[in-house]
């Protein structure tokens, strides 16, 4: 690890950054553009920190601090994106919540983590576009079910004539939602065919069983190709299918949850992918039996299905093999 003086935290949000220096007072907001990293560079100078002196710690947002990080690759400065729900099981319990407060004890993290941090890298412009394509497929999908929806209110409320216009606009809406779906998902397949790393490990973790094309998609893409999270386990934390342990001392005893700070879209795009894996895959169907057996909730297991998708494809990936099934277990 390059050694350091400083440490930056740095809280992302879509408009405003919050950057605080570890063991000071010292804090700036500012604009999330370049205008603001230059008033941003002015502020370190007045405060005689060099910037080679410096390792930023950013919050990983999944995008926000895309022109950030590309800017701190440019000016060479060393940064590093952490999970924020990394961050806050690393330093326990806090009072105390606001974006200035946040930037602190990311800048703390980083002050504890600095032996073990790894210098980030430059956004990859394939992971980028796959992101941006994901999103608007996402919007065209969202477009043709509020279409079907309104639709079949309607029709449910009173009769329509075959050819009245409104239902003939919703149903045109509803076509042309999937044309663009198609077509997205059309170059979605060429950004992935494209990169050598990307489409060796799209085949890798498809041919886990429950795993399909769209699950495929946003693992590549909000993994980084699994260059942005050290395990299954950090990744799981981030989608939101990690439970952690609800107790203080003997006298707060709760189920184990899982954190509100996961990037829930995520989450919601592996239920299909959970449900087909114990439909389909013999283990994770024994699985799910002994687990309900045991009298566990049924949504707690599948969520446990989830995290054993998440370890699957990381394994698959790590080790460079296709998922080899199990063979089926005796009853």
């Amino acid at each position: 690890m390059q050694k350091k003086e400083f440490f930056i935290g740095v809280d992302v949000s879509k408009l405003t950054l919050d950057v605080a220096v570890h063991g000071s007072k010292n804090h700036i907001r500012i604009s999330n553009n370049l205008q603001g990293f230059k008033q941003m560079l002015a502020w370190l100078k007045s405060l005689k920190i060099a910037l080679d002196n410096c390792w930023f710690v950013l919050e990983y947002t999944g995008g926000y601090e895309y022109r950030l990080v590309q800017f701190c690759y440019a000016k060479k400065i060393t940064f590093t994106r952490v999970p924020g729900l990394q961050i806050k099981k690393s330093l326990g319990m806090q009072r105390g919540k606001n974006d200035k407060i946040d930037s602190k004890r990311i800048a703390e993290y980083g002050y504890e983590k600095r032996e073990k941090l790894q210098q980030g890298k430059a956004y990859n412009s394939a992971i980028t576009r796959l992101k941006q394509l994901l999103t608007q497929r996402s919007g065209f999908v969202n477009d043709k079910k509020a279409h079907e929806h309104r639709m079949k209110e309607l029709l449910a409320m009173m009769e329509f004539k075959a050819n009245d216009t409104i239902i003939k606009y919703y149903k045109q809406g509803v076509n042309f939602a999937i044309k663009m779906i198609d077509k997205t998902e059309a170059e979605i397949k060429k950004v992935i065919s494209k990169d050598e790393a990307m489409s060796r490990n799209f085949a890798l973790i498809t041919s886990i069983p429950g795993i399909g094309n769209v699950n495929g998609w946003m693992t590549i893409a909000y993994s980084e190709n699994f260059e942005s999270f050290a395990d299954g386990r950090t990744y799981g934390a981030y989608i939101g299918v990690v439970p952690y342990e609800h107790s203080s001392g003997t006298s707060v005893r709760g189920k184990s949850r899982v954190s509100h700070m996961a990037n829930k879209p995520l989450k919601a795009d592996l239920s299909m992918a959970a449900k087909a894996s114990v439909q389909h895959d013999p283990e994770m169907k024994q699985y799910y039996e002994r687990r309900l057996a045991m009298g566990k909730r049924h949504m707690a297991i599948m969520n446990e299905v989830k995290f054993k998708l998440v370890l699957r494809m990381f394994a698959v990936v790590n080790k460079g093999e296709v998922y080899v099934k199990t063979p089926k277990l005796a009853a």
